[in-house]
């Protein structure tokens, strides 16, 4: 039997390849992920995404890109199997970001697919192996999907909505977004919307009077009722951008398959916790979009951890430090954002306690801030065993992707990260990433277009 070990000591790089130049190129899969058909990854502690405990001297063994058997005790490779000594190591599922906005396709000019690329990258690198883009500028966002499935760039699984659905003049109108305002006048709109192949479909329903924003035009709860419907009925999903209590429930009530946001205008109510255990209805927790604002001016020095380091260039950091830094100070958003993101953090506690289902989503376009949204739940209150799998199955359940993603799992597909530190005694050890595996490929991580590798 031939077989192949990797990873024999505590932090070697789990890479036979040589980095390479990338500025510029969309390089296949191949160039980034070892080619081996079997993985054999050797008595790890294994931490498998659905909120039980550790198992120690766990055997994992993967086959193209399944799970195929797990075991206590040792398992005989198959023919060709790279090996991984997983002693001292734990190993987790992939990591699944649910609410991301993909850098670069809206701004100035053309979309700009450097920095789409390298964002994927990022999280690629971060050990975030599924991403749901949840608005963005459909022909952008749809054609990195394809790549990605396609196998000619190095990325996350992509899923995405392209534009959002909503009320002309509604949040997120002016980005793409299909427009509508009564029925059944809206059906040959939705089915332009739906041919796009989203994977899932995103209306926004909020007045967006928080904060110190103004009020906008609301999307008709009765239309939004039968657009829901029709769209459940042809196979998609539907998320609902929310952020009070009130509009969850109308989105709940309308049919909605997920919430895109948590509750933050306010405390929520005993009643609306149980409509959230009942009805089991996904919510992204998405609190590192707002606490980031407070985090940047009052703590820059997070910038300076190994992992922003590794996936922000100097010139970026400087910038988060310089100019971007004196204008959240100057803002009173920040201040806001500061007073209710622990209220947020409070209301999915409650719901998570209660039975509800919570799901890792960041709101950012960046792999550390993802760990990030794991820290603020478990400051929260959330235990770090039950933040790993709001990261990960959960995170699959959003998606309606549970029997195929999320957890560690005889059959499933094998997206795993392999850590050097054990996560449960401290949530920011999931940063700790020695090993990112993806469809049952090691990937390489010194070949991705991330500072870490391209800084002389």
């Amino acid at each position: 039997m031939q077989t192949s070990r990797v990873l024999n000591r505590p932090g070697a790089l789990a890479s036979a390849l040589v980095a390479v130049a990338l500025a510029g190129l969309a390089l296949p899969v191949s160039a980034f992920a070892m080619q081996q058909s079997a993985l054999l990854i050797e008595d790890v502690t294994l931490i498998d995404g659905r909120g039980g405990p550790a198992i120690e001297g766990a055997w994992v063994s993967i086959e193209d890109d399944r799970i195929v058997r797990i075991s206590r005790g040792p398992i005989e490779a198959a023919d060709g199997a790279q090996r991984i000594d997983g002693s001292g190591r734990f190993l987790i599922p992939g990591l699944m970001d649910i609410h991301i906005h993909l850098s670069g396709g809206f701004g100035q000019g053309s979309p700009n697919q450097n920095a789409g690329r390298r964002a994927l990258h990022g999280f690629l690198y971060s050990g975030i192996t599924s991403v749901y883009d949840a608005g963005n500028n459909p022909d952008f966002i749809f054609s990195f999907r394809d790549r990605e499935r396609s196998g000619a760039i190095a990325s996350p699984r992509v899923f995405a909505s392209g534009g959002v659905v909503t009320a002309p003049g509604g949040h997120g109108a002016g980005l793409g977004g299909t427009l509508i305002d009564s029925w059944p006048e809206a059906i040959p709109l939705l089915d332009a919307h739906l041919a796009r192949e989203p994977d899932l479909v995103k209306f926004t329903f909020d007045e967006h009077g928080w904060g110190t924003r103004p009020l906008i035009p609301l999307l008709d709860p009765e239309v939004m009722a039968r657009a829901v419907a029709y769209i459940n009925e042809r196979g998609t999903r539907t998320t609902a951008h929310i952020s009070h209590e009130y509009r969850a429930r109308q989105a709940i009530a309308a049919g909605l398959n997920t919430l895109a946001h948590p509750i933050i205008q306010g405390p929520v109510s005993d009643e609306f916790v149980g409509l959230m255990s009942s009805t089991r209805t996904p919510m992204a927790s998405t609190l590192t979009i707002g606490e980031g604002y407070s985090r940047l001016v009052e703590h820059p020095e997070f910038l300076d951890q190994p992992l922003y380091r590794d996936v922000y260039s100097r010139e970026r950091i400087a910038e988060l430090k310089g100019p971007i830094r004196d204008g959240y100070a100057a803002r009173a958003w920040t201040t806001w954002m500061k007073v209710m993101t622990p209220v947020a953090q409070e209301n999915l506690r409650q719901i998570h306690a209660a039975g509800g289902v919570i799901a890792l989503g960041s709101d950012q376009s960046s792999g550390p801030q993802t760990h990030r949204e794991l820290e603020l739940m478990v400051a929260g209150g959330i235990s770090e065993v039950d933040a790993i799998r709001i990261g990960t199955l959960n995170a699959a359940g959003f998606l309606g992707l549970e029997n195929e993603l999320g957890s560690i799992e005889e059959g499933k597909l094998a997206d795993l990260v392999l850590l050097g530190a054990d996560p449960l005694a401290d949530i920011s050890n999931t940063q700790r990433i020695e090993v990112v595996i993806k469809a049952g490929r090691i990937i390489d991580r010194a070949a991705l277009e991330v500072p870490a590798n391209l800084t002389p």
